[in-house]
């Protein structure tokens, strides 16, 4: 599934990084530590997490991310918006809390 597709069936709302809608999604990881996250993610996965900071994009340029989702609503610090784009690395937006929207992406993912 593309970034965009899961945007779309979700409602989430792109906020940055258009020129990645088009990555391949392959599965997902949640984690609000970053450490965490370059130890474990795999590439392809999208990323849920609370965190808003260019230290995100970072890890999910490192790790080959397809996208990031951003929790609650939260929105993107302007350096993480700036790095977003330049990475092509989408960041979007649900202001549903990690656990519901981590089951909606595994629904979405696992049909």
């Amino acid at each position: 599934m593309k970034v965009r597709e899961l945007a779309e069936q979700l409602g989430l709302t792109v906020f940055c990084g258009t020129g990645g809608l088009d990555n391949e999604i392959t599965g997902g990881y949640a984690s609000d530590l970053l450490s965490d996250v370059i130890g474990h993610a795999d590439s392809g996965n999208l990323w849920i997490t609370l965190q808003t900071h260019k230290n995100v994009m970072a890890i999910a340029s490192l790790k080959d991310l397809s996208c990031v989702i951003l929790v609650k609503g939260l929105q993107p610090e302007d350096d993480m918006t700036s790095q977003s784009n330049e990475e092509n690395i989408p960041v979007l937006i649900t202001n549903e809390p990690t656990f519901e929207i981590i089951g909606k992406v595994y629904n979405l993912l696992h049909k």
